[in-house]
């Protein structure tokens, strides 16, 4: 531990090193030190509830700045079992959840990737995908994450975590909204031997087909030698959480605006439409792809070990040797049943709602034929795994100078580890079966309403006269897989002089880091289908599932129908019904990033003390330089469109042709100033100025070199389809925060406290969205040019509807009139006659599908592009108090936050025009009550966050992704038998909330699942 000044380590320092490792307290030390006797502070003995809020209340009141912190309320107890859920009580602090559980952390506004979380003062990688990345629900990611996954890692052998939200020269940059310090114990702070085991077993009440019960367990021992000079600490957890979800989902929301009823590129385009309280000329309207219903059953794996050693040969230096390991492993079968709007002229009736931006409250279709139920099934599978080693050497070299040396690497890995080299398996279901639909939208839960017939010729339904697994067969699998890893290695040489009224500090730092995050193709693998050619083929593979009536809070309209099977069986079986399709995954990839970025800074700061008016303040003020290199390269792949269904425009990678790389390299530095005033008004009444400039560097997925994500816009271009692609920028330079804070803290007991803060933000360089019409990678679009063209001109002399699915069919027809496979079916002298048939049939044949020719136009993509475009004001004001009340046992804690921005979201934007917004702002709440006596402990918890924009420019119309409101109860009692023995319950979202985001209004849905509590009981026994 690096000495503040020349003092006696009294037992209130030894306390608060246990929790927090002695960074934190330093200006406290120094100030007890030279303002009070240090023998008469009052003994802080951490444990329980109480004792660990005052233990974070006397780090709030003496560190320099904005500092809030959550500290154990004993070794290897920490409040929540989840370090996010812990941070949500934090004022300014919000959390996003992934199936109920909290994940990255919001702070004041800025998302985790704009928020640097260290271990122990060090930055930790950050390594994020799931699914594959393959965008079928919100919960999918690609990899290019900064942003740091707190459900990787167990609280048990966590002892604090402290929230800086204000900057100094000594903390790295990368935390524009704060820097999150994640504390472990070390042995040589504790003068005593540890020894504890815990074990709990959970229970989630959205279970379906795992383990109602799961177990979870835990240690941690440390033990010094009896002449202090050599410790050691191994903690370890392993948890298990077995979990479901029913939820609902729309694919896209196109927005467009209405016009002349022959305008070919209208989105619903068929004069025998009846349209009720139609949008008036101009007005922009909302149609939405689909609506799908979707289940989820989960099993996660969690486990967390940590290893410290402490060799002390000297009371004046100290060596420090720890590895940390993390893993977490999931497993998700996620089921749908999809419900697809066809338009054209299978759109009979709209009704439309009064919104700004119109949307439907209730469409009808009509097929000629029928068409397919969508029942997809999905198998996930990920690993995440976090390692991290590292070495500090701290020396007092004299009673005035001290200097520490800490290195470290570490490394995380997220990839998928499901079969056939998959981070997700998809095999697509379907029964072709149903002749109308009706959909029902502007509720929380849009429903619909099908009419099925198996009896319809040409499907090859098994016509039994019932929906069952006779009339479902394959479409189209995919085997997709995604990784990220990013290597950080730093090391760091601080030194601190003591001076008469306080210190001069001065460092040095170097950090490299790389992150490689890479996709593997995922192209469609045809098995039946589009059509659904082969219903009935998997047999008792596929069993019934009343997916829609799995919803608990919402109801869905009767005579639906959801079926489950494996989709690893299914492939298996599939693998011997389609000969020739593939084993695994893909080895060529949609994008191979990789992303060095080399740091170097220096620094300086000095901290004063002194007296105003008999008034002491403190002043902390520093100056730090960084300079930073980056390295951005990437393969880039060929790429082709595949029309293969009316509105199926698929993206290819070409892997006969090798990917070809490409790079470009960047540079800046940055001089960053703060400032910290504090003025002690009275023993109990603090006043705190701050101001200080951050960085937060672009997202990993900007600084690439690679367009990516093309999109075919589901339709041809001729009729307004508009096909999407992203670009990235290795140049954009990083996010800079001019930061103030203002706050004044009451502490009028220990324990107690009342504070307000004001806080204000104003970023420059922030990354918009410049959206440019261009073409890429010379891809050509097959949807348009001289065959398209004739194929519409064809239509209209022979009297048929002019939309994508007969355009589709006419140049089909055209293109294959001569084959084989067209004369066997047609005759010498096929005719085209628009019947339901031969849509069918020129729709789904095998080999039908249309490719580009050379007299095909390249496509102009809609490419979204990252820039440094915009700035941007942030500002609010924290309210927080907590109050015990005497020696009942009872108190209360309680904070608010207001959170503004300057830059909205305009929902009546146009929707080719793409919208740079503030993201993640929002109000936010905690009321928590808190009962400590007789070996009780009980808390109740109260969080609740407002509606915020979570995502802009989503889809091909630009749209917003509104987050909306969200509240949970949690509550946790324990009861100590005696100092060894303990025995607690924990419950999670006790009311059971939903969470549920929309897009431009509440009725254009995003996303809704429907989730449940949670509960744990445990035992944990000290030795």
């Amino acid at each position: 531990m690096t000495n503040q000044r020349r003092f006696t380590q009294t037992a209130v320092a030894r306390a608060l090193s246990v929790l927090l490792g002695g960074s934190v307290v330093t200006p406290v030390i120094a100030q007890q030190a030279n303002t009070s006797d240090t023998q008469q502070v009052e003994v802080i003995q951490v444990k329980g509830i109480r004792s660990s809020m005052q233990a974070a209340t006397a780090i709030k009141k003496e560190s320099i700045g904005v500092v809030d912190a959550i500290s154990a309320e004993d070794i290897g107890k920490f409040p929540d079992t989840n370090l996010a859920e812990s941070l949500q009580r934090i004022t300014g602090v919000s959390i996003s959840r992934t199936n109920g559980e909290g994940a990255e952390v919001t702070v004041r506004g800025f998302g985790g990737d704009n928020n640097m979380v260290t271990l122990n003062g060090r930055t930790m990688p950050a390594a994020t995908t799931y699914g594959a990345g393959s965008g079928a629900d919100g919960t999918t990611r690609g990899g290019s994450a900064r942003a740091f996954d707190f459900s990787n890692l167990a609280s048990e052998s966590i002892s604090g975590v402290e929230v800086y939200k204000t900057s100094k020269a000594n903390i790295a940059t990368g935390g524009m909204g704060a820097t999150l310090n994640i504390k472990t114990a070390r042995p040589l702070e504790s003068d005593q031997d540890v020894a504890s085991i815990g074990v709990k077993a959970a229970h989630d009440t959205t279970n379906r087909t795992g383990d109602d019960v799961t177990p979870e367990i835990s240690g941690i021992f440390s033990t010094v030698t009896e002449d202090d000079t050599f410790g050691v600490s191994l903690s370890a957890s392993h948890q298990q959480r077995d979990s479901g979800y029913t939820g609902a989902t729309v694919n896209d929301w196109q927005v467009s605006y209405w016009d002349d009823i022959a305008d070919l590129d209208r989105t619903w385009n068929n004069v025998n439409t009846q349209v009720i309280n139609a949008p008036s000329q101009g007005q922009l309207y909302a149609r939405p792809n689909d609506i799908r219903y979707a289940f989820s059953n989960t099993e996660r794996e969690r486990d967390n070990a940590q290893l410290t050693l402490q060799y002390r040969p000297k009371e004046n230096f100290t060596v420090t040797a720890d590895y940390t390991f993390a893993e977490n492993n999931l497993a998700e079968h996620r089921g749908e049943v999809t419900n697809w709007m066809q338009n054209g002229s299978n759109t009979k009736v709209v009704e439309f709602d009064n919104n700004i931006v119109k949307t439907p409250v209730y469409v009808q279709e009509t097929y000629n034929g029928a068409v397919d139920e969508g029942y997809e099934q999905q198998w996930r599978e990920q690993t995440n795994t976090l390692k991290s080693a590292g070495l500090n050497l701290d020396y007092d070299i004299n009673d005035d100078l001290s200097l520490t040396l800490d290195a470290h690497d570490s490394s995380m890995f997220s990839r998928g580890t499901g079969p056939r080299n998959s981070g997700e398996l998809a095999v697509g279901l379907g029964a072709p079966i149903v002749t109308s639909r009706e959909w029902f939208w502007g509720a929380d839960l849009p429903t619909y309403l099908n009419v099925y017939d198996d009896t319809v010729p040409g499907k090859g339904a098994n016509a039994n006269g019932m929906v069952d697994a006779g009339d479902v067969g394959s479409s189209i699998a995919r085997i997709r897989n995604a990784s990220q890893r990013s290597d950080i290695t730093q090391i760091k040489l601080d030194g601190r002089y003591l001076l008469d009224d306080g210190h001069f500090d001065f460092g040095i730092e170097a950090r490299n880091m790389e992150s490689r995050s890479m996709q593997t193709a995922g192209n469609n693998i045809a098995l039946g289908n589009w059509n659904v050619g082969n219903p009935g083929e998997f047999g008792d593979l596929i069993q019934p599932f009343d997916l829609p009536g799995e919803f608990d809070d919402y109801s869905a309209l009767a005579g639906g129908y959801g079926f489950i099977a494996d989709p690893r069986a299914l492939y298996e079986a599939a693998l011997g019904l389609y000969p020739g399709i593939p084993t695994a995954s893909e080895t060529s990839l949609s994008f191979d990033n990789i992303v060095q970025e080399d740091t170097r800074a220096a620094y300086f700061q000095v901290f004063l003390q002194g007296e105003i008016g008999k008034m002491p303040f403190d002043v902390l003020t520093g100056l730090r330089y960084e300079e930073t290199k980056t390295e951005s390269s990437s393969l880039v792949s060929r790429v082709y469109f595949q029309w293969e269904d009316n509105n199926d425009i698929v993206s290819y990678v070409d892997g006969s042709v090798p990917a070809a790389p490409f790079s470009a390299n960047n540079k800046y530095d940055y001089l960053l100033p703060s400032l910290d005033l504090t003025l002690h008004l009275s023993d109990e009444l603090i006043s705190r100025f701050s101001f200080s400039k951050t960085l937060a560097r672009a997202g990993l997925g900007s600084l690439g070199v690679s367009a990516s994500n093309f999109g075919g816009g589901g339709g041809s271009t001729l009729f307004g389809a508009q096909p999407t692609a992203n670009a990235s920028n290795p140049g954009l330079l990083p996010l800079e925060s001019s930061n103030y804070d203002l706050s004044l803290e009451y502490y009028y007991k220990d324990d107690s406290y009342a504070a307000v803060g004001l806080f204000q933000k104003d970023v420059i360089n922030f990354i918009g969205s410049r959206q440019v019409d261009q073409p890429l990678l010379g891809i050509q679009d097959v949807t348009a040019g001289p065959r398209a063209l004739a194929a519409v001109e064809d239509l209209r002399a022979g009297g048929y509807p002019v939309d994508d699915t007969y355009l589709y069919a006419m140049m089909v027809f055209n293109e294959y009139r001569t084959h084989p496979d067209m004369i066997a079916e047609y005759g010498s002298n096929p005719q085209f006659t628009g019947s339901a048939a031969q849509i069918d049939f020129l729709a789904n044949h095998a080999g039908f599908d249309l490719r580009a020719n050379a007299d095909d136009p390249e496509v102009v993509f809609r490419t979204s592009t990252p820039d440094n475009n915009r700035s941007a004001k942030i500002y609010g004001a924290e309210l927080a108090m907590q109050h015990f009340f005497g020696d009942s046992g009872f108190g209360v804690q309680a904070n608010y936050t207001i959170v503004r921005g300057d830059v909205g979201f305009d929902v009546a934007a146009d929707p080719s025009q793409s919208q740079f917004a503030l993201v993640g702002l929002s109000d936010t709440a905690n009321l928590v009550g808190i009962y400590e006596n007789a070996g009780w402990q009980a808390r109740l918890a109260w969080n609740w966050r407002d509606k915020y924009l979570a995502e802009v420019n989503k889809g091909g119309s630009n749209n917003p992704r509104f987050e909306e409101a969200y509240w949970q109860i949690d509550a946790s009692i324990s009861y100590a038998f005696n100092e060894k023995l303990t025995v607690s319950f924990e419950g999670l979202n006790l009311t059971g909330e939903d969470s549920r985001s929309h897009a431009r209004n509440e009725a254009m849905m995003w996303y809704l699942t429907d989730l449940d509590a949670r509960y744990q009981i445990g035992m944990r026994y000290s030795f």
